[in-house]
């Protein structure tokens, strides 16, 4: 089944993608959202994001962010890099696989269940692309604080079949 045929069964829609090929801008310093090499993709560090100028998901789990909502955050966070990853390649079935996440919570130090915000990432890349695909390896930390009072960020490294010409 078409990634994109999946998104719509799924109701998903892809969010703006992150600004420019070149540069992420100056909110954030200078980077890409994303480089490819050969057959490799990393993404820079996703978000949530914002709606109407306001951080969705903010705060730290443990202090006034449920499970719940932390989850939702992931998830979130997983659509826009989806966004970015269709606006990188253009086709997302490209993707040969998720190889891995590396994954941050924003909490407090005695909040000990952070695969439960991954959960929110995980989950829908497996619905999305597949257990085959959609399921890497991953790792996640907990963090004092996240840019901006983000209480979820990830960065993904994925396999592709080919580079992008």
């Amino acid at each position: 089944m078409k990634v994109e045929q999946r998104l719509a069964e799924l109701d998903i829609e892809l969010t703006v993608p992150m600004a420019g090929p070149d540069q992420y801008g100056k909110r954030y310093g200078k980077m890409k959202p994303f480089v490819i090499t050969g057959r490799v993709m990393h993404l820079c560090g996703h978000s949530p994001g914002m709606k109407d100028g306001k951080v969705l998901y903010p705060g730290r789990l443990g202090d006034g962010v449920s499970i719940e909502e932390g989850y939702l955050a992931a998830r979130h966070t997983g659509i826009n890099c989806i966004s970015t990853i269709k606006r990188a390649l253009g086709d997302l079935d490209r993707v040969t696989a998720i190889v891995s996440s590396l994954n941050y919570v924003a909490c407090t130090p005695d909040f000990f269940e952070h695969y439960k915000i991954t959960n929110g990432l995980t989950d829908l890349l497996e619905e999305v692309f597949g257990p085959d695909i959609g399921l890497g390896a991953r790792a996640t930390y907990g963090a004092p604080s996240l840019t901006d009072n983000y209480c979820f960020e990830t960065s993904l490294i994925l396999e592709i079949d080919g580079p992008v010409s």
